[in-house]
């Protein structure tokens, strides 16, 4: 049991310790809101985003930036923890701490003016917390001034060393009393604790009056004169739910009696604080009243010339008569805000401003031409925060779109990018959108250089790109002549269809349609824009698209849209990726710009330009050309080198024949008897005669006497070969005599000459020689009696494609005979006429002995044998 108390205390501690944690965190978001506000009905409707600064009596008010859920609207969230409230230990306390910020949300909630605190939602009350929501803000003027209470640690980066400007104090004074001026004239309502915990500084930088906790309705009728009641300062009360006495009028604390001169002055003692070293107060009583009676009865001694030097001159009398211990020597509301102290430009400017539903048209458009020059002298920060934010109300106005807009792109001229992109191009977007009035486009294409500065490459293809579109599209000639100049800014942030389907026909179209003397300088814009944009472009949409478009452009004879073609065309030429083939140069471009060399029009200096661009034309066509010649030349002479090379290296003798076709077993050659077209097949009786008339040739060399034969280098010992005798078989078919030979022995020693390579054999013929392998045959012109007989049926095919190139060789697998004596089988054909043959074929000597001849062609390579082979 022990065990499980100690792991009971443990996880209750740990959920303690967390749930703490997370209340006292400073994390941004819902989840935070949620975590302070169970149960609030304010988290049904409003979404919590930052928590921004603390305000009201003793900063009590949590302030987060957050949103409306339905609307998407900002705003800004309050929030009191009641566990703050365990400071106190008695109930009376804490009940009076909570009924004076019920007090007081409920009395601004029912107030609605320009300088008092806009309420978006009523107070809404849960059992641990206290909410309503505002209009956005920014903080307090006291977290402005330096007091952090209930700020989220590390202090935000917004608040982190903000100074507030002179013109920014001026025209918060301002504001205030204008607040005051309407609750004492036109309610009858005193504030009674006008303090920098009290006054607001709304998202925009205006003041706004808020914290009205303690203050002081009229109690007479509406026809009589005014009064307010005033309870004495109690000390059983905790201080926070009391008026602060450091702001507190001697009138008060004295003799008991408050009125509108008491407002004026706490915002007497407001102005010392503000121009005070360090923004420490002037009556600093630490809630204690006897201290705040003694410093108020010793007032007018208290207020010297040493006190009041750091306040402006111009503020300083006004103030010190705000400060006076009598009421009836205070200004009132509307005497304050009419001294010299605001009639600075800035705080006119700004005033006006927020003024300006009140004007018509023509007031608002003399105001906006002049305010360019205004925002030069005016902080940055003003003129975003405070100039913009009534500039944007005039976005729906698009009569004023056109007068509001210089000033608007004067702001973002000023900032950076960042600052535009999160409150300037939000808001801008609409105007771009805007096709009419054309104004609009006009005074954006004047700036658009700033804006594809400031904006990111998203809104630039979505925003400007469109904008741009429509001003090609446009009838204005200064529309389209900015928008031609724009483009190029831009051209790399635009992809290929957009700049294929969109840009370009647009920029064509216009071109061609300016025909006009009036429209001759968005002609040459146009071309000027096509050239800046070449970089950007691809190869093939320049050569399909760009360069024919140029010899359709009007030109007239005008030197200007000349000299921009030929610009375009000088671009192309030289550009390391543009560069244009020699086939295009000499077929299109040239032709084309070759009649603008007598153009009458041209200066000397223009003409010296297109004449140079001609020249570097045809210098490059007719160099790439000759460069193409000479390497065509050289390939050619290479592939000679290539076919000779392999000649000599492939040159068989009869050894190395015997070695080549060593292993291989080949059918004996069909004879001349056999010898039919080329398609036909040898039938079974065909075969069977073949292999007759073989055997009978072969009888006959084995009776035949040996023949001397001549010396031959050796060869290695090697496996009958059946390629030499198939060859000379063959060879004694062609070379058959057309008589036959009364002598068997001189057949058989001409049939006995082994030599391959050195051998020739005449014939009897003349003036023709064919070569085949190292064998050279002689043959004289004679009548042959039937050509397609005496091989049987074998095919006789007279050319064929053997090593690679057109021949007339026997096709050994299908027992083909080529009658083209006249051949080389190596890489070249030379001509030759065919032998004449005996019909009587079979196996008959030769009328000429074999005659040795010079090799005269190359030698079959091995692959070569190897296809003859196949």
């Amino acid at each position: 049991m022990d065990v499980l108390n100690k792991l009971r205390n443990t996880v209750s501690n740990t959920i303690s310790n967390t749930i703490s944690n997370t209340v006292n965190s400073t994390a941004y978001g819902l989840s935070q809101l949620s975590s302070v506000l169970p149960g609030n009905p304010v988290t049904r409707e409003f979404e919590a985003t930052a928590h921004v600064g603390s305000a009201g009596p003793g900063l009590l008010w949590k302030v987060y930036s957050g949103y409306k859920k339905s609307t998407k609207q900002e705003a800004a969230i309050f929030v009191f923890e009641k566990r703050q409230l365990d400071r106190w230990s008695g109930k009376v306390e804490r009940e009076a701490v909570l009924d004076s910020l019920r007090r007081g949300v409920t009395q601004i909630t029912k107030l609605r003016h320009p300088q008092v605190l806009i309420v978006q939602h009523p107070l809404e009350e849960s059992r641990d917390s206290l909410a309503f929501a505002t209009e956005p803000v920014f903080a307090s003027l006291a977290n402005v001034l330096g007091r952090l209470e209930n700020v989220p640690q590390p202090t935000p980066a917004a608040l982190r060393d903000y100074k507030l400007l002179d013109v920014e104090i001026r025209y918060g004074l301002m504001q205030l009393g204008e607040g005051l001026a309407f609750l004492h004239t036109d309610v009858k309502l005193l504030h009674r604790n006008l303090c920098p915990e009290a006054i607001m500084i709304n998202g925009h930088g205006a003041w706004k009056i808020f914290g009205f906790d303690f203050c002081a309705v009229n109690q007479s009728p509406n026809d009589k004169q005014p009064s307010w009641s005033y309870a004495d300062y109690d000390p059983t009360i905790p201080s926070i739910a009391q008026p602060s006495l450091d702001y507190l009028a001697p009138e008060c604390a004295i003799a008991g009696s408050c009125s509108p001169p008491s407002d004026i002055f706490s915002l007497g003692m407001l102005v010392y604080v503000l121009h005070s070293p360090g923004g420490r107060p002037l009556n600093e009583c630490h809630g204690d009243p006897s201290k705040c009676r003694r410093f108020l009865g010793d007032l007018k001694n208290s207020l010297s010339s040493s006190k009041l030097s750091h306040i402006p001159e111009p503020l300083r009398d006004t103030t010190k008569l705000m400060l006076s211990n009598n009421p009836e020597l205070r200004p009132d509301a509307h005497q304050f805000i009419k001294i010299d102290y605001f009639t600075d430009i800035g705080v006119r400017t700004l005033n006006y401003l927020d003024k300006l539903f009140q004007w018509d048209n023509l007031q608002k458009s003399q105001f906006y031409k002049g305010l360019p020059k205004v925002i030069k002298q005016l902080p940055h920060r003003v003129a975003l925060h405070r100039v913009l934010p009534a500039l944007y109300k005039e976005f729906v106005n698009a009569p004023m779109v056109p007068f509001v807009l210089p000033s608007v792109l004067q702001v973002s001229e000023n900032g950076t990018a960042e600052e535009f992109k999160e409150h300037i191009l939000p808001n801008l977007k609409p105007v771009l959108a805007l096709e009419d009035p054309p104004q609009v486009s006009l005074v954006l294409l004047q700036r658009v250089d700033l804006l594809l500065k400031l904006c990111p490459a998203d809104a630039i293809r979505n925003n400007v790109l469109p904008l741009l579109t429509r001003a090609l599209d446009s009838d204005w000639e200064q529309l389209q002549e900015l928008c031609l100049a724009a483009l190029p800014s831009i051209a790399n942030l635009i992809d290929g269809p957009s700049m294929k389907n969109a840009i370009l026909p647009r920029i064509k179209k216009l071109c061609l349609a300016s025909k006009g003397s009036t429209n001759l300088g968005v002609r040459v814009n146009c071309l000027l824009c096509l050239a800046k944009m070449l970089d950007h472009l691809d190869k093939w949409l320049i050569l399909d698209q760009i360069l024919p478009f140029l010899q359709e452009v009007p030109h007239s004879g005008e030197p200007a849209v000349l000299m921009a073609i030929i610009g375009i065309y000088k671009l192309v030429l030289t550009h390391s990726k543009l560069g244009m083939s020699k086939e295009m140069l000499a077929t299109r471009i040239l032709p084309f710009l070759l009649p603008f060399c007598v153009e009458p029009g041209l200066s000397p200096t223009q003409f010296e330009t297109l004449a140079s661009l001609v020249g570097d034309m045809v210098t490059r066509v007719t160099s790439e050309h000759r460069e193409a010649l000479r390497q065509l030349d050289a390939v050619r002479k290479e592939a000679q080198q290539f076919d000779q090379a392999l000649s000599q290296a492939g040159n068989p003798t009869s050894s190395s024949l015997s070695d080549t076709f060593a292993g291989i077993e080949l059918a004996p050659p069909p004879t001349a008897a056999a010898k039919t077209c080329d398609t036909k097949v040898l039938s079974l009786q065909e075969k069977q005669k073949l292999v007759q008339q073989q055997e009978a040739h072969q009888r006959l060399q084995a009776q035949a006497p040996m023949a001397p034969k001549p010396i031959v280098q050796p060869v290695k010992s090697k496996p009958k070969d059946l390629t030499d005798t198939l060859l000379q078989n063959n060879l004694n078919q062609l070379n058959k005599p057309l008589t036959k030979s009364s002598s068997s022995e001189s057949n058989y020693a001409a049939l006995q000459s082994p030599s391959w390579g050195k051998t020739g054999m005449t014939n009897g013929m003349t003036n023709s020689q064919t070569q085949w392998g190292d064998l050279a045959i002689t043959a004289g012109p004679q009548t042959v009696q039937n050509p397609m007989s005496g091989w049987g049926s074998n095919a006789m095919n007279p050319t064929m494609n053997w090593g690679g190139s057109q021949q007339s060789a026997p096709n050994w697998n299908q027992t083909r005979v080529n009658q083209n004596i006249g051949q080389n089988w190596g890489s070249s054909v030379n001509s030759g006429i065919r032998p004449q043959w005996r019909p009587e074929g079979g196996a008959q000597g030769m009328s000429q002995p074999l005659v040795s001849q010079p090799r005269t062609t190359p030698n079959l390579s091995t692959q070569d044998i190897m296809d003859l082979l196949s």
